[in-house]
């Protein structure tokens, strides 16, 4: 049998670089440490920062601390925002369900209140902010420093003077800015691509495993005519940005499992290794753990363990990463979460959408500025892995409800592509980006035929 090899389609291949030193966690322990620790850490380095923006900002004004203001003297203060808000859930009202659920028996017993209604965020008129520094905080004031948009946790330098009622009346503000950024290498005249996607869901009842074999075979150039294959060929890397299982909450009651709900368990694993394996055989792949996977809940997600995917792992193309993950292609930077940090920002502020959320992460220098307070983080001592040093040319997120991007620009050159990740289980959508100009758009696989 003759094989015709001048028609095999040789797969493009780029050059990988890990970025995820400061995501791991190499000898993990929580005695004696406290969250307040991995706020100095950032309030040090942050405040280093806007002290070297200053002089080119307001230099004929000076710096104080929050203990050294003077009434009506207007100054620079530099510190980390706190929101007081009326809705933020407390655990201490884990204390008064009972009561709650006795007044809402109440009040339906009495036909005087209406179905209860779940915010979107916990967002209040009455949220106002204030500065902390290690010598004290002060309450802030004025128009221009909105608390829908700040959050707890965020370093910023303000410019204003202290009131006779002892706040601080903000008339101006100065954020990190994007990062530095490396050069976007040249359009070499080849189109490399990346293929993103999200909340695969393998097991759950609803999801369709057609859809994500179609991905698979396309990615692997198993689909289409020759054209499509060519096309298949130019893609050197699939990222898979968490929640690619869905395991019955059920059965995880704290009581031993029966060999049926074992197997219930360990079912949705084995097939997305399956899955992945297919594709490992043939692209690098990254998968990160997301919010349903098998992994730590806080942030940073550890990498899944490698012996949950006895067959992908077997291939040097398969590569489990943190959650947040950073990594370089062919010198264009890549960064990227499962989507929690912009989903806590989006119960604690307001924005038009996902997209601005993400920008403001990035004109903050901060992945997830409300880690610890609402966001779950690991209590780290001596540093904060969430500021971004350097500025990506690529920032994803995952797990959100629809596809979405734009491209923006710093004001020293920056260009950053910002990426949506759609729930692939839902949606059928994965995300390409041509890592040549930077380009991307959806890849859409339905399984519906038409009668």
């Amino acid at each position: 049998m003759e094989v015709d090899t001048e028609s095999n389609i040789q797969r493009k291949q780029s050059i990988y670089q890990s970025m995820d030193e400061s995501f791991e966690i190499q000898k993990e322990m929580y005695r004696g440490q406290q969250y307040s620790q991995i706020y100095f850490a950032r309030l040090h380095l942050m405040r280093t920062l806007l002290y070297s923006l200053v002089p080119n900002w307001k230099p004929h004004l000076p710096v104080c601390t929050v203990l050294g203001l003077e009434e009506g003297k207007e100054c620079i203060i530099v510190g980390t925002l706190y929101k007081h808000m009326k809705l933020k859930p407390s655990i201490l009202d884990e204390y008064s369900k009972e009561m709650i659920k006795f007044l809402y028996f109440i009040g339906n017993m009495q036909k005087s209140a209406g179905p209860l209604v779940k915010p979107h965020n916990f967002i209040h008129p009455d949220d106002h902010l204030v500065l902390e520094d290690e010598s004290g905080r002060v309450k802030l004031r004025g128009n221009v420093l909105l608390p829908s948009v700040y959050v707890t946790g965020l370093v910023v330098a303000l410019h204003g003077k202290e009131t006779g009622a002892g706040d601080f009346w903000v008339e101006d503000i100065l954020e990190a800015g994007l990062p530095n950024q490396i050069v976007l290498p040249l359009k070499s005249g080849e189109d490399k691509y990346v293929v993103f996607v999200s909340g695969l869901s393998v097991g759950n009842s609803g999801s369709n495993p057609l859809q994500f074999q179609l991905l698979v075979d396309h990615v692997t150039g198993h689909l289409g005519d020759e054209m499509e294959q060519s096309i298949a060929a130019q893609i050197v890397q699939v990222v898979i940005a968490g929640n690619s299982v869905e395991i019955p909450l059920g059965l995880l009651n704290g009581q031993n499992l029966a060999s049926k709900d074992q197997s219930k368990l360990s079912e949705p694993i084995k097939e997305l290794d399956i899955l992945l394996t297919q594709i490992a055989a043939g692209v690098p792949l990254d998968i990160m753990p997301g919010p349903n996977d098998p992994a730590n809940f806080s942030l940073p997600q550890q990498p899944l363990h490698r012996c949950l995917f006895p067959g992908s792992s077997a291939y040097n193309t398969f590569r489990s990463c943190p959650n947040p993950h950073s990594f370089e292609l062919d010198n264009v930077r890549f960064l990227g979460t499962s989507g929690q940090n912009i989903d806590d920002l989006e119960k604690y502020s307001e924005a038009k959408d996902k997209l601005e959320f993400m920008e403001r992460t990035l004109r903050w220098r901060h992945i997830s500025p409300t880690a610890p307070n609402t966001l779950g983080c690991y209590p780290f001592t001596d540093r904060d892995p969430f500021f971004i040093e350097s500025c990506p040319h690529v920032y994803f997120i995952g797990n959100q409800d629809k596809y979405a991007t734009r491209l923006i620009k710093g004001s020293e050159g920056q260009v950053v592509r910002l990426i949506c990740i759609p729930r692939f289980g839902e949606t059928g959508i994965a995300v390409v980006l041509n890592m040549g100009n930077l380009e991307c758009h959806a890849l859409s696989f339905g399984t519906e035929f038409s009668s």
